[in-house]
């Protein structure tokens, strides 16, 4: 069950728009360079693994109020035109607020979150992952992290910064980003 990709010429960001509505039942990225991926659903174990990282995401961000957290069906348009939709991703309030309302709520909304997860499942190419995470930094994202639950490695990508990678940790850090975060990785492995 690998993504599948197309390359449609020309196909601006409100065709992409368009694709999505007319095919509500996939879950589709498009490239900076206008391929459209078509990602399969998640096998159920990713699925759980996913919902035990956006759980502790969003009960820190319910406690401090900082920013909104969005889950993998959250769509971002990035600088270069790509829109991508990682697994979990938060956004400070004050780059939130400074988007219209129609670009929080009608739009792939045009902001590079603060920060964001990439949870590998066994059908993902780890080549592809690290290339969208590099992708994420490179267009504003100030902390990512690539976790890969059949090694239990985790990768922390920060601007400017060498990939630092962690064998097994229990935990990692939000670091300045999120301040007080602490993802206990017993609950997604």
């Amino acid at each position: 069950m690998n993504a599948i990709t197309l390359t449609i010429p020309r196909l601006s960001a409100k065709g992409f728009i368009e694709l999505c509505k007319a095919n509500q039942d996939l879950q589709l990225e498009l490239t900076a360079t206008g391929e459209v991926i078509i990602m399969p659903p998640t096998f159920s174990w990713t699925g759980k693994q996913n919902s035990g990282l956006n759980a502790q995401l969003w009960n820190w961000n319910d406690k401090t109020g900082l920013g909104i957290v969005f889950d993998s069906s959250a769509g971002f348009t990035l600088p270069n035109s790509a829109i991508r939709s990682p697994d979990a991703s938060w956004v400070s309030n004050e780059r939130w607020e400074a988007l219209s309302e129609s670009q929080q709520k009608e739009e792939f909304s045009p902001v590079s979150p603060d920060f964001v997860v990439e949870l590998r499942s066994s059908s993902d190419s780890l080549k592809k992952l690290r290339e969208k995470m590099q992708e994420y930094i490179d267009n504003g994202v100030r902390l990512g992290w690539l976790i890969d639950s059949t090694t239990k490695q985790v990768e922390i990508y920060r601007p400017g910064q060498d990939v630092e990678v962690f064998e097994s940790p229990a935990t990692v850090s939000g670091e300045d980003v999120l301040p007080g975060f602490v993802l206990d990785l017993n609950k997604v492995w």
